[in-house]
């Protein structure tokens, strides 16, 4: 591997690889890394990863840093890293029959260290952030960015500050976030303002914003894709199916499925689904227009991890999801919840917008898009605890009572009344 170099997206502007802007000197665009090809491809670079599995400690246990090569590969000696990824490649028959599919694998990013994707990222935004210097770290934050980087800037030993929309994050990203020691500010606007205001303090006082403008945020989230692969032996899904909000993640699971099949990983190019919770759509408004317009709008959905109205990877994901043939859609709020209650009631646990992805794939099989017999990979992005108040709203709402709900019961201190629900639950 030669080197990486930064491209703006917009106008082909090129940075050198540790230059500390994140948007284009020229333009203002967006910024992506391009890497040079690695001297090894086709099998014996999946061979090279595959060996890596079995490595227990140190940066190349990192289910991001096992793919150096295609995410950073000069920085190995200053990775910081707990490590992160590796998460289960989950068979959910219940789950698969509630969407209408014969088979659904669900990649569970609630695995990781601080319960969300973002950790894949943001090993690498913060590895880059120690390379170049930066004095402090920022971020704006629906809740799972804040709690992730509030943990990496703790390990590598820098201050950051967390914008957050005052009102507007779930009790248990909040909670991380003051736990691992960033300092919290609670902004009286939307995530929107926030990421402005972020912008903003990265411009004029020097913070280096690790949200996913930050290209390098971007090289560590294409790692869910190359480990999905890898679990499934570099035979691609015919669908990889994902929320969506900042798209953040549709820009890097495009940029990886690009990478892989030009580098040999793959030789078939699964389609990428992104699914938007209704009361926060631009992403597939502008989808049903052939993305002919950007669409902005006032999000409101309980979802709050996917809960932006004007999101800042858009023109790379709009590449992802032409390059990959890819649909865009939108499911309710209800549809969510009832999505995420089976996800829970299987055992595997999601937050909310996780439940996003399960809801799009009921979707599209039902509107004819998703064939019942295609092999289907649905992301959830969060662990089930960053959000304990919706779970237990949800399960405790009597009129109407949503579908999959298990409120608890009160009983007085006798065997009968356990005898009693042991019954009802259909135990004896």
């Amino acid at each position: 591997m030669s080197g990486s170099r930064q491209r703006c997206a917009s106008c082909g502007h090129e940075l050198s690889e540790t230059d500390p802007q994140l948007r284009c000197p020229a333009c203002q665009g967006l910024l992506e890394i391009h890497h040079a090809r690695p001297t090894l491809s086709g099998a014996a670079l999946r061979a090279r990863f595959d060996e890596r599995r079995s490595v227990s400690r140190g940066a190349l246990a990192s289910g991001v840093w096992r793919f150096r090569e295609a995410v950073l590969p000069t920085a190995a000696d200053a990775v910081v890293t707990y490590p992160e990824g590796n998460p289960p490649l989950l068979d959910g028959p219940a789950v698969a029959r509630w969407t209408g599919l014969s088979q659904l694998l669900l990649k569970h990013e609630g695995h990781n260290p601080t319960g969300s994707f973002k950790d894949r990222g943001m090993t690498v935004a913060v590895t880059q952030a120690r390379r170049v210097g930066a004095p402090a770290l920022a971020c704006a934050s629906t809740g799972n960015t804040g709690a992730a980087l509030a943990a990496y800037a703790s390990l590598a030993g820098l201050p950051a500050l967390v914008m957050v929309p005052r009102g507007q994050v779930a009790l248990g990203k909040l909670a991380q976030t003051l736990a691992y020691g960033a300092r919290t500010l609670l902004v009286r606007g939307n995530f929107d303002e926030c990421l402005e205001l972020a912008e903003q303090a990265r411009a004029k006082l020097g913070l280096y914003l690790v949200n996913s403008i930050n290209p390098f945020r971007i090289e560590g989230q294409k790692t869910i894709v190359l480990e999905l692969l890898q679990q499934l032996n570099w035979s691609p899904p015919e669908w990889i199916v994902l929320p969506a909000g900042n798209l953040g993640n549709t820009a890097a699971f495009g940029k990886a499925l690009g990478e892989a099949r030009a580098w040999g990983l793959i030789t078939r190019m699964p389609r990428l689904a992104a699914v938007q919770a209704a009361g926060a759509a631009p992403f597939a408004a502008s989808f049903r227009e052939g993305f002919a317009r950007r669409h902005r709008v006032d999000p409101h959905t309980a979802a709050t991890a996917i809960n932006i109205g004007n999101p800042a990877s858009y023109e790379r994901a709009v590449r992802a999801i032409r390059e990959t043939n890819g649909v865009v859609t939108a499911v309710s709020d209800e549809e969510i919840f009832e999505a995420k209650a089976v996800v829970d009631a299987a055992g595997v646990g999601c937050e909310p917008a996780s439940a996003a992805s399960v809801a799009g794939v009921r979707q599209l099989l039902h509107s004819g898009v998703i064939d019942p017999g295609q092999l289907v990979v649905a992301v959830l992005t969060g662990h089930l605890l960053k959000d304990p108040d919706s779970v237990t709203r949800y399960h405790q709402a009597a009129d109407p009572r949503p579908p999959g709900a298990n409120p608890p019961v009160e009983i007085g201190p006798t065997l009968s009344d356990v005898e009693r629900e042991l019954r009802a639950c259909g135990a004896v």
